[in-house]
């Protein structure tokens, strides 16, 4: 039986009796792991790689965040960039590691992705669709996201 049939066949006030004591305990969105948000959309920002805000983009493996965007250079000196929400329960906890020749990994429940966007832990009860990517363009220092 499905969750959704279960909690039916009890009715309103019986699955909200039993329920409720759980939802405070089995949340992960207590603000220590992230929040909830909607995957952004229209993505198409620049970033100056002689800035400040990209230095991190520097180095092979290293990761920035802005507007909800992951933007890594890979362990191969590519640069790359992913939604930064979660494509499992909308969580903006996605980071660049470098694990697996370099990931995105979502640590709230562990979801990991290639750089493609695939998912790596499918049937895991984690993520079961894609992470969103876009597209990066280089113009001299100028990096361009853009969907």
């Amino acid at each position: 039986m499905k969750r959704k049939e279960f909690l039916k066949s009890l009715g309103a006030g019986a699955a909200f009796a039993i329920t409720f004591p759980c939802l405070g305990s089995c949340s992960k969105d207590n603000g220590e792991n992230g929040n909830i948000v909607e995957e952004p959309t229209n993505v198409d920002f620049t970033i100056d790689l002689t800035s400040a805000e990209a230095a991190n983009l520097a180095t092979n493996g290293g990761f920035i965040l802005k507007n909800l965007v992951v933007v890594a250079r890979n362990l191969e000196g590519e640069l790359v960039a992913a939604s930064q929400v979660c494509s499992h329960q909308g969580y903006d906890e996605v980071r660049f590691v470098n694990q697996n020749g370099g990931i995105f990994y979502c640590d709230v429940h562990g979801s990991q992705f290639a750089q493609n966007g695939n998912n790596l832990n499918p049937g895991s009860g984690r993520a079961t669709r894609p992470l969103k990517v876009y597209q990066t363009s280089l113009n001299g220092d100028i990096l361009r996201v853009f969907e």
